[in-house]
């Protein structure tokens, strides 16, 4: 028989992490709550002023509805309600708070400042009314600040960071937590309830936001991209067929070899977890050794961690300031037309642009390739890498604040355990390398259909392709005198 539960009436927030499965807040408020109802709020203007674009948040929004059925299904109401911006999220929690009559709020922590600030001011508010508030681990596989040097000081490196993490925490499995049980649908949640400062507080999730028109196709689809928990979960299994070929494929464009999980990740409609939990299960949960291909995809999931766990030992990478201080000084170019080639994938590169279509079409570009983009824009055109975070997270469907960061500081040799600032990528080199027949260039450059042979990967003169930018070879020479000026 079930215990007497410790608090009569639950709320749990929910933000990015959209499912029912392996939900760490939503476990607590079942396993220790009478009854509870679950809550999320969008900020739009807040989202806007942190770029985070219309593909992101169509996503987001259409995994919410996903995640609504579910709910309910388990007789667990969802309310939604929509304010402009963080600062509102306080006042307004406490009103709901109140009128639900609620003694206990559940919430996955939330790792950027912005973030890290708007959950601190509701636990001060509902404070104030003795309404505890209790953060979970959740996003990450542990609480950034867990994995330290000897001094207990955060790695900035991400090889010493990954053999402590295995170091002290590769012996868990990660065995995910059940989904909370149907609940028995006689408590009485009213259906909406005025909040002062919002749209009020409702039980329907709507088809538009302020400021975004959220598309979705006839499919239900975003951009391609199947929403919801669901659909996270078959493109995990069917991940887990070719697992094994990952480290000899992934970096490949062409092919269909990487997991394509980072969306559902992102809007926490899988869990790293249920990711981590696959793998290691196939693996006999061994972290390294056995499968190269395993082996090297938890390695990815441990670099996602290392740049969580960054931003929250150092604020500064979520200010838009560079790592290492400085880089500040680096003489950035101002070109905005060559900015805006790059952006609409007209540099005349054929790698390069095909990246950039890729990214424009389905909202989401192969990571050899967001590597190459990068070089490319902070190297080869000198354009600072804020530009380029700025563009991604504005026009990526898995737009993860940390991870964007962490990639664009790499490429641009600003950040933690970033790229020599005399390394800089090829893209004729690389394009060759991963992408030989010309594949994926001739599937996002159609204009190049009609090119055989290498001069795929660096055209002749075409009508109607454009000559290339910029010439390779010479800028990467001006990148390493600007930043060897530094020293």
């Amino acid at each position: 028989m079930r215990g007497k539960a410790a608090f009569r009436r639950g709320l749990v927030w929910l933000r990015n992490d959209l499912r029912v499965h392996d939900n760490t807040a939503l476990h607590r408020a079942a396993a220790s709550c009478a009854e509870f109802a679950v809550i999320f709020i969008a900020c739009p203007k807040t989202w806007q002023d942190q770029d985070e674009g219309e593909p992101l948040v169509a996503f987001r929004m259409a995994c919410l509805r996903e995640l609504q059925e579910s709910l309910a299904q388990r007789n667990i109401p969802l309310y939604f309600l929509e304010l402009g911006e963080f600062g509102q999220v306080p006042a307004a929690m406490r009103q709901v708070v109140e009128k639900l009559g609620v003694d206990v709020l559940f919430a996955n922590a939330e790792y950027p400042l912005n973030e890290q600030r708007r959950d601190g001011a509701v636990r001060d508010a509902l404070k104030e009314i003795e309404v505890p508030v209790e953060y979970c681990t959740d996003r990450t596989l542990v609480p950034p600040g867990s994995v330290t040097t000897a001094s207990g000081e955060a790695y900035k490196v991400f090889t010493p960071f990954k053999r402590a993490f295995i170091s002290q925490f590769g012996g868990d499995s990660y065995q995910p937590l059940p989904a909370p049980r149907k609940r028995s649908g006689d408590e009485e949640w009213p259906a909406w309830l005025e909040v002062e400062g919002s749209h009020n507080l409702v039980q329907t999730i709507p088809g538009r936001l302020r400021g975004y028109k959220l598309d979705v196709d006839k499919r239900g689809t975003v951009l391609g991209w199947q929403p919801g928990e669901k659909a996270a979960a078959r493109r995990l299994k069917a991940f887990s067929g070719i697992i094994d070929g990952y480290e000899d494929e992934r970096d490949y464009p062409a092919i269909d070899g990487t997991s394509r999980l980072s969306p559902y990740l992102n809007s926490g409609a899988i869990s790293v977890r249920q990711c981590a939990h696959m793998a290691l299960d196939y693996n006999n949960d061994r972290w390294s050794g056995g499968s190269d291909g395993i082996a090297c995809w938890l390695g990815e999931l441990i670099w996602r961690e290392f740049y969580t766990h960054l931003v929250v030992a150092y604020p500064r990478l979520c200010r838009h300031q560079p790592f290492k201080p400085e880089t500040e000084g680096v003489a950035w170019s101002g070109d905005e037309l060559a900015f805006r080639r790059w952006s609409l994938g007209e540099t005349g590169v054929p790698i390069v642009d095909a990246a950039m279509r890729q990214l424009e079409q389905t909202g989401w570009m192969h990571n050899r390739l967001r590597m190459v983009v990068a070089s490319f824009l902070t190297k080869n055109l000198l354009i600072d890498w804020r530009q380029g975070e700025r563009y991604f997270m504005n026009k990526l469907v898995d737009a993860d604040f940390a991870s964007n960061n962490g990639g664009w500081q790499w490429a641009a040799s600003t950040g933690t355990d970033a790229a020599p600032y005399f390394r800089v990528f090829n893209p004729y080199s690389q394009s060759k390398k991963f992408d030989r027949d010309g594949d994926f260039i001739r599937r996002y450059v159609p204009e190049l259909q009609s090119v055989r042979g290498d001069e795929i990967h660096c055209p002749p003169r075409m009508s109607d392709y454009p000559p290339p930018i910029c010439d390779v070879k010479e800028t990467r020479k001006r990148a390493i005198e600007a930043f060897a000026d530094l020293k």
